[in-house]
């Protein structure tokens, strides 16, 4: 009986863990990422998260749109960035240690590394 409530504790134990690692990941990310041209431009996500799921916005000089299918796993994470009529999928690693988000963007597998913004 004691070992099952004590495995019972270490696994919500750890659940809570994974969430407040990735709850560290909520607000807003910028960087520069490449265009297909070579030109590099300003681009700011929003995250929010909720257990395993990521949802937000990405916001670049062409406007604001959705992300959605949005999945994080271990440190992985990947979603669908929804903008006009195409779904260009993102797919990343979070490092909480160095708070930064190692991503690759599109079919291309543009890369980029996004930063915590700050408020100005």
């Amino acid at each position: 009986m004691k070992r099952k409530i004590f495995t019972t504790v270490a696994l919500f134990l750890s659940f809570g863990v994974v969430f407040a690692y990735f709850a560290g990941m909520d607000g807003k990310w910028s960087a520069m990422l490449k265009g297909p041209d070579g030109n590099e431009f300003p681009i700011t996500y929003t995250f929010k998260t909720d257990g395993t799921m990521l949802t937000g916005m990405v916001t670049s000089s062409i406007g604001s749109f959705d992300i959605s299918d949005g999945v994080i796993k271990g440190d992985s994470l990947w979603f669908t960035a929804n903008i006009n009529t195409m779904k260009i999928k993102n797919k990343g690693r979070y490092y909480a240690d160095g708070d930064s988000i190692s991503l690759r963007v599109g079919t291309r597998s543009t890369h980029t590394t996004l930063k915590r913004a700050t408020d100005k």
